[in-house]
């Protein structure tokens, strides 16, 4: 998801080092003990006993705290706060769109879930295409041929069948009554609406008796959202399961959609899709235990990649917000997003050399290459050579239980409420999904990512995304669990969260409200929230950094288990609305 621009200044106050260092060989032994919450900690998490639930909205979060009380495990309410932010948040939940869900169960055991959207078989490589040969990014983003076929459901269905304990049915029911019933809408939601709504609602009938008032004007903070047709697609998939929306009567409103206005997805494609569960992306930092999301994400393999490489610097040393442990990191991240360019895509068309790009022996070459005095363009950085290392609205939440198994989700429509289109009466906004393609080999997407050949259209393949549900273990135990919306800055968001309670000895409070940054290589800027010291940013710009200070980055929903069994949970302060609860 786009992030909106404000944000409130971080109370954080930033040093600056000027320690000079070297590329290390070990772990160093200065990172400082996490304080998980103590009183003269600047920022405090939210603490449980028994099950901590973090998400972008109220109402959601104390849905999934109300299952885990009736005796649901995490993967129970993981599902139950996604059906309700299709409800509550339709920004970024959703019924028309798909993602990731990752878990660990409290025995160790690591697996995700990929629900990713499809390309539907009528998908061609050039169908974003002007006649010119150009890239049409309306095509790709507000048009019906935008939408890839839906995941969200499916993958939902799978989690709950396969690892919940609950029906899907009782899953459902709050989602129900919210939709049904209505609920009052919140700030953010009127801040979208009244910003973005707009450009994407207005020019869909079906999508504007939604969420716009009779005279025109977007809902209002206060306001009571009734959404009867989605309760009606929510009750036909409670009663039916998945087959509701792939095969039934929610699928003949979608197709309809999509013949009428020259879409792509057909009834074939809907009852065609599946969720696949594939084996995490793990890897080691520090001595942590990191996972996370395998492809067609570049997030868990990017974030283990820049992880690698950090691990032969002495980052705790520098200090959080120097401009040595600032640039280290820009750099790191340059080289994995030129690898992504290249070589990552949806494994099921093309191989993706992941052995190679989480080798330890890979990042150090890397780290041997990166200069702490002067920063390297990102023109002469290229794609690795691999053969040697060979053996992208969004919203994120977190669940832990109380048996320790813990679930992070991120899921998307991709720009805020996606296409913008409501199909038929379902009730339900649909993704533009599409966009994550490379539209044309080389040529940026909506977030400015270049990709490759392996991510071209292809028919019934996933997009390339930069979601990244994120679960680290300590001692192996589950000890932070976390993820973030953002489009290309997931990747880098989920990585400072992961390097700010690891090297710096933040708790998950300190780790989320902290000021970030972000390179992704293309173009060559590393952009930066208000928070940093301006003589930080100085020393920046003298290595040689294009340092642009923009709006704020990522909204992250964390969860970390200290070790005595307690839960603290975080919400990000860059977004109104966000809620960790527990119990």
């Amino acid at each position: 998801m786009m992030m909106r621009g404000n944000i409130r200044q971080l109370g954080w106050a930033v040093m600056m080092s000027l320690t000079v260092v070297s590329v290390a060989d070990a772990a160093p032994a200065s990172a400082p003990p996490v304080s998980y919450g103590v009183e003269d900690d600047t920022f405090h998490p939210v603490r449980a006993q028994h099950g901590m639930v973090a998400s972008v909205d109220a109402l959601a979060t104390q849905v999934g705290v109300d299952i885990l009380r009736q005796g649901g495990n995490a993967v129970d309410a993981a599902v139950a706060v996604g059906f309700a932010l299709a409800v509550t948040h339709p920004q970024a939940g959703n019924l028309g769109g798909g993602g990731f869900m990752l878990l660990r169960t409290a025995s160790g055991r690591a697996t995700s879930i990929d629900f990713r959207e499809m390309a539907p078989t009528r998908a061609s490589r050039d169908m974003f295409l002007d006649k010119q040969g150009n890239a049409d990014s309306k095509l790709s983003l507000t048009s019906h041929l935008a939408s890839g076929t839906p995941g969200s459901v499916a993958g939902f269905a799978l989690a709950a069948q396969k690892y919940g304990t609950l029906p899907l049915s009782t899953l459902l029911a709050p989602a129900i009554k919210l939709a049904r019933d209505g609920y009052i809408v919140n700030d953010a939601l009127a801040d979208d609406l009244k910003t973005y709504g707009k450009e994407v609602l207005l020019a869909h009938p079906n999508s504007k008796a939604i969420f716009f008032k009779p005279d025109g004007t977007p809902w209002q903070t206060g306001d009571r959202l009734v959404q009867k047709n989605l309760a009606h697609s929510l009750q036909l998939i409670a009663q039916q399961g998945p087959d509701a929306f792939y095969k039934g009567e929610i699928a003949d409103e979608i197709a309809g959609e999509m013949a009428q206005h020259g879409g792509l997805i057909g009834k074939a494609d809907l009852a065609a899709y599946r969720a696949v569960e594939r084996k995490p992306v793990s890897g080691t930092y520090r001595g942590y235990e990191v996972f996370s999301m395998p492809p067609p994400s570049s997030g868990g393999i990017h974030i283990v990649q820049i992880l690698n490489i950090l691990e032969n610097f002495d980052l705790a040393k520098m200090g959080f917000g120097s401009a040595d442990a600032m640039q280290v990191i820009a750099e790191a991240e340059k080289y994995a997003y030129a690898d992504r360019s290249e070589y990552l895509g949806d494994p099921d068309f093309v191989k993706v050399p992941w052995q190679a790009l989480t080798s330890k022996a890979y990042a150090k070459s890397i780290a041997q290459q990166i200069d702490v005095a002067k920063a390297r363009p990102s023109s002469e950085i290229k794609p690795g050579k691999l053969e040697p290392y060979e053996s992208n609205q969004t919203t994120h939440f977190s669940v832990v239980d109380k048996q320790g198994t813990a679930v992070a989700v991120t899921y998307t429509l991709n720009t805020n409420f996606g296409s913008g289109i409501v199909a038929g009466n379902s009730g339900i906004l649909l993704n533009n999904e599409m966009d994550d393609f490379s539209a044309k080999p080389g040529t940026p997407n909506v977030y400015g990512l270049v990709g490759g050949e392996a991510n071209a259209v292809q028919p019934a393949k996933r997009p390339l995304s930069s979601m990244s549900p994120t679960i680290v273990a300590k001692g192996g135990k589950t000890w932070l669990v976390t993820g973030s919306p953002g489009g290309s800055r997931i990747i880098t968001t989920v990585l400072q969260m992961v390097v700010n309670s690891v090297d710096f000895g933040m708790n998950v409070a300190e780790a989320t409200s902290a000021p970030r940054f972000h390179h992704q290589w293309l173009p060559d800027q590393l952009r930066v929230e208000k928070g940093f010291s301006p003589d930080t940013l100085r020393l920046l710009e003298n290595k040689g950094q294009h340092v642009k200070v923009l709006p704020a980055m990522g909204s992250t929903q964390s969860i970390m288990i200290g070790p005595d069994g307690t839960l603290y949970g975080a919400s990000d302060p860059r977004t109104p609305g966000d809620l960790s609860a527990g119990y």
